[in-house]
């Protein structure tokens, strides 16, 4: 070693340094673009891939880049890790509304540092309604499960809250559908993010409901009567369980698979 030329060891520390820059450059290639954010972004769409084996269709309806607000994501709600399997699929930040009873104390460091909006009884008088119209009018991107919680019995669409059809037509953002599907349908909710599943999510056109004339009441209506055509489940008004299981939504040959964390 000690007789190695001055060029070999020239060669080596360049290659060193290109190294360190190509995992910087890949680290800050996230929806922040800070390496914390990356660090933790990269290590989400791994878990993503390697625990849930995540199959994303409808890839061309997801606006690229970072900066795509104001814009509305909706989801139906299947299981705890929703939340991840939707963030894996896209290159910009969500901002979750989440009830307040869901507000665990021991975990209000991650809370804060992720930007969850908490939203408490009722629609317009709501903190976390006036802060999740904020953050659209700033050009952020919201994340929302109209179903206000797990859908229980599982493949069985619970009713919308009346809150979403007004957040939708307050802010006239457009609304981003995913649908999601094959995810662990396990209880307590927190156990699906350690439960390995074969989860699939199928991303909808987006609805520019500021030009159909809906009502608040109306467009909640539509969207959840969109997601139960898109998954062919029916729909849960008193919480009895379906006469028999719907058969599972096909996926279209176009569905892509996020091979590798920084796909």
């Amino acid at each position: 070693m000690t007789g190695m030329p001055a060029a070999a060891w020239i060669a080596i520390s360049l290659a060193l340094i290109a190294g360190f820059g190509e995992v910087c450059r890949r680290l800050l290639r996230n929806p922040r673009g800070d390496v914390e954010t990356g660090v933790f972004w990269h290590l989400s769409r791994a878990y993503a891939v390697l625990v849930h084996h995540l199959r994303v269709a409808g890839r061309e309806h997801v606006p690229p880049g970072r900066l795509v607000g104001p814009l509305i994501v909706v989801a139906n709600h299947a299981s705890g890790v929703d939340p991840v399997l939707v963030q894996a699929a896209c290159e910009f930040e969500i901002r979750w509304l989440m009830s307040q009873d869901m507000r665990l104390p021991a975990a209000e460091a991650f809370w804060q540092w992720s930007g969850v909006i908490f939203v408490g009884e009722g629609t317009a008088g709501s903190a976390g309604t006036r802060e999740a119209l904020r953050h659209l009018k700033r050009g952020g991107v919201l994340g929302i499960f109209p179903e206000g919680g797990i859908e229980r019995p599982a493949r069985m669409i619970k009713p919308f809250l009346p809150g979403v059809g007004y957040i939708v037509k307050r802010s006239g953002a457009p609304v981003l559908p995913f649908v999601l599907t094959g995810v662990p349908e396990v209880e307590p909710a927190w156990n699906a993010l350690r439960t390995p599943s074969h989860s699939r999510v199928a991303v909808q056109p987006r609805i520019d409901y500021a030009r159909t004339g809906l009502d608040a009441e109306g467009i909640v209506a539509d969207l959840r009567r969109r997601f139960m055509e898109w998954t062919g489940w029916p729909a849960n008004d008193e919480g009895a369980p379906a006469e028999e299981p719907p058969k599972p939504m096909p996926f279209p040959r176009a569905e892509t698979r996020l091979r590798r964390a920084g796909a």
